[in-house]
Formats: structure tokens, sequence, C-alpha cells
């Protein structure tokens, strides 16, 4: 289990919730750009970049349970995809020989993730972004790490139990997301009337569903789980429906940088063959005590998870 004793940081840092330098790594704000990894100039290559720089820098999210978040330090992320992350990170060393390369971490969100990837803003981002046909016209992705089904997560006592019962309800999604997408189509299409909100972040829509506000969270099934995990009465909290889509989520790199792609997929696809290793990594953050809550998500490796772990895929969800 990677939960690192907490350790001591000024209060400016907590103040600034990793939107300020606190140590050796650091969190510069969503949407800037990092000092030390400067911006990808016209025509350079990533591994040029981070080669010239001595710099890579890293996207993150602050409240993507359990993939990239942040718990105990505002200046360090946490999660599966950010450790898979870092198995880049340490591709990269040996790919550029540079074995003290730093890492500059930098937040994102739903909306600019996909911006400060294609400007070279962020080198590599590895959270909750799904891969999909659109996106793909505006950033590569790498070999897939996570599948999952978009659902619903609402009170136990709320009468929901699928997409058909949200006629009239509110229900609050995150802002630039897929599933933002497919919920305002379903409720045109279905002509249900639904009074939907969208939230900046994955945490701000639960708190709407937690406070009332909101009589249901549409979004990612596991990351729903981990929203839930964050309360202090997750069995009051039920996630339900039969998905309405599957998606596969991957990281970002810049479009076209085939040199940069290739050595993120090969890190993956060596991650994914270490059977143990995968597996470890995988009951670490889905079946174990996992912060800032401690609580367990119980959320066993699906067959699609393993079928994309066994035959590594950029491909989007069919």
């Amino acid at each position: 289990m990677k939960l690192n004793a907490l350790k001591p940081f000024s209060l400016a840092c907590l103040t600034a919730l990793g939107l300020a330098a606190c140590g050796g790594e650091s969190s510069a704000p969503a949407g800037s750009a990092a000092s030390d990894g400067a911006t990808v100039q016209s025509g350079q290559g990533t591994l040029d970049k981070i080669k010239s720089s001595g710099t890579i820098v890293l996207g993150h999210r602050d409240s993507s349970i359990p993939f990239s978040y942040i718990a105990d330090r505002p200046d360090q992320p946490v999660g599966y995809a950010h450790d898979l992350q870092l198995k880049v990170v340490e591709a990269v060393k040996k790919e550029l020989n540079l074995p003290d390369l730093k890492v500059r971490y930098n937040l994102v969100t739903s909306q600019n993730r996909i911006p400060l990837v294609s400007n070279g803003t962020v080198d590599l981002e590895c959270g909750s972004t799904t891969n999909n046909v659109e996106r793909q016209k505006q950033v590569d992705f790498s070999n897939a790490f996570f599948e999952i089904g978009t659902r619903l997560m609402t009170a136990d006592d709320s009468g929901i139990q699928g997409f058909p019962d949200l006629k009239g309800k509110t229900v609050v999604t995150t802002a630039g997301t897929t599933s933002e997408r497919l919920l305002k189509e379903y409720n045109d299409k279905e002509k249900l009337g639904m009074n939907i909100i969208s939230a900046k972040d994955h945490g701000e829509a639960a708190l709407m569903l937690f406070n009332g506000r909101a009589q249901a969270f549409m979004m990612d099934d596991i990351l729903l789980a981990g929203e839930r995990a964050k309360t202090d009465n997750p069995a009051k909290w039920v996630i339900v429906g039969e998905p309405m889509s599957f998606e596969r989520y991957g990281c970002m790199v810049r479009k076209g940088d085939t040199a940069f792609k290739t050595v993120v997929d090969t890190a993956l696809a060596d991650t994914f063959k270490n059977t143990a290793e995968i597996d470890a990594l995988y009951k670490t953050w889905f079946e174990s005590p996992i912060p800032p809550k401690n609580v367990n998500l119980e959320f066993p490796m699906s067959a699609q998870v393993k079928e994309i772990i066994a035959n590594p895929t950029d491909q989007a969800a069919p």
C-alpha cells in the first residue's frame, strides 16, 4: 500500500492546495505553464523538449479518485494512473539517459486538459480521460489502462434505478466530460425534462448530490465509487443503471509525436506484462483502503480491464 506518512508542509502550501511549489516537485496552477518545463517549440518533439529542459511536466487531476488526485499533500498527486505515469517517467530517464530528470506537476481540469497537452505545456496527462474519436483529432492516446461504464449514483432511497427514472429530476455531471454530452443528448432524445447541472469537477458534482441539490450524479462508474468513498456514510449512496456507454481511459500526448508515444506505450505494455506487478498495483488502488478516508472501493478487475492488459490497445472502446 502506498500510503505515505503525512509529511510536514507549510500553511501556504495548504492554502494553495497544489497551486504553489512546496518542495522539490510541485503542482502548477491549472492552465499555467510550468516554469522549469518550457512550452514546446514549433516542430520540436516532446523528447527533445524534455531533454533540453531536464524536466518532464506531468498533468494530473485533483479529484479523480482513485486514478489521479490529491490526498495528504497538495504538491503530490497519487493514484493508479499516476503510478503508471511514473513508470513512463522511468522509461524516459532511460531513453534520454537522464537519471536526474526532474518531475514537474501541472494541475489540469476536464476543460483545459486537452489544450494544455496540445500546446506542450503538459508533456503527459494520465488521469481519467476517455479516448474517443473526437478527442483523437486533437491529441494522441497511449495504450488504454482502464475501461469504465457511465452510470448513476444516487441515494439508496431515491427510487432511481436507472436512466429512465430521471424524468423531471435534477441531475449533475462534470463539465467537459463525455458524460455531460451523453446526458444532454439522452435528455433531448427521450424528452425527460431533466434539469442538468454541469459542475466544474467531480468533487463539486458529488457534493451537489450529497447535499441534496441534485438527485443523481452521472459519471464513470469507478469515479462514482471514488467519490462515494470520500463520504462519512458510503452505504447511503448506490451506483445504479445499465451503462449508457463503455469508455477507455488512456494517457494523452501531443498529436503526431510518434517517438514520445512509443516510449509511453512501451512503458505501459512492459508494466502490463509483469502480471504480479500490475495485479499488485490494481489491488492497491481498487481493492484496498486508500486515502483520504482509507475506504476500500471494492472494485474487482473487470473482464474489459483484463482484456486491455492482456492485449494492449490504443483504440477507443468499441
